[in-house]
């Protein structure tokens, strides 16, 4: 299913697979886990035992669900969006076979008139399979980076075909000084949210805004976060940064179209 979305960096949702694996710290509050089982209480098929209780939250079980149905639905939008692919789950997880990725690259190179940001947490999958995919010039790439433990993860997403390269650096559980951002284009970042939403010290996003800054990478402030994401806001230092990488460019003073 494609929705509208009310994600501050996309337009739209399009999940061609459900259910997924917690494999780093940035999954322990993850939202897909909570309404993925809200969904399957409200009878979508998709999400029907792809979750478990555990503590009295839901949580990801491993279960992968294949929608092939949802492989035509962006065809089907004659208008152009910005979507993001697979907010309830990752594409690029082990158990997602390698045809049905290819399915997914193939629709997205047939739909031109949209924008497509994939992100995962699987970044050596990705790598490994780079070279087998239809890069076509609509399709985003990004890593999740939760803290310095994972930054590995922004060179293997370096060494893929993605013509523009993100970061989601969201939940963000600690500092990410000294980024190594040659041949980034984007960087998101962002505090947790919801129950048992973790602190984020302020000065991780300055930081990060201000490597972004140096290396004319494109920096979007998602969140505050906390239990209230709302209430929090996302202004940072008296303005609300909403940069991507086609404003980026067009912000430079040297720069027509």
């Amino acid at each position: 299913m494609a929705t509208n979305s009310s994600i501050e960096w996309t337009e739209a949702t399009w999940n061609p697979v459900g259910g997924c694996t917690v494999i780093s710290p940035g999954c322990t509050n993850c939202y897909a886990m909570r309404l993925a089982s809200r969904l399957e209480k409200m009878g979508q098929t998709k999400y029907a035992g792809t979750t478990r209780i555990s503590g009295g939250r839901a949580k990801w079980n491993g279960k992968i669900v294949l929608d092939r149905k949802a492989l035509e639905l962006p065809r089907t939008w004659k208008k152009g969006k910005v979507i993001f692919v697979n907010s309830m789950s990752d594409l690029f997880h082990e158990d997602v076979p390698f045809d049905f990725i290819r399915e997914v690259f193939n629709t997205m190179a047939s739909t031109p008139q949209h924008t497509y940001q994939v992100l995962t947490k699987r970044a050596e999958r990705v790598e490994s399979l780079s070279s087998k995919l239809p890069w076509s010039n609509n399709v985003w790439l990004g890593v999740s980076v939760e803290n310095k433990e994972f930054t590995w993860r922004i060179d293997a997403l370096r060494r893929t075909g993605a013509e523009i390269k993100f970061l989601s650096l969201e939940p963000l559980l600690g500092p990410l000084d000294n980024l190594n951002l040659k041949d980034i284009d984007w960087a998101i970042a962002g505090g947790e949210s919801g129950p048992g939403a973790r602190a984020m010290n302020p000065e991780w996003v300055r930081s990060i805004r201000d490597q972004c800054n140096a290396a004319n990478v494109a920096f979007h402030f998602k969140q505050w976060g906390g239990v209230n994401k709302k209430k929090t806001g996302r202004v940072l230092d008296g303005r609300t940064w909403d940069e991507t990488p086609l404003r980026k460019w067009l912000s430079e003073p040297h720069l027509t179209v």
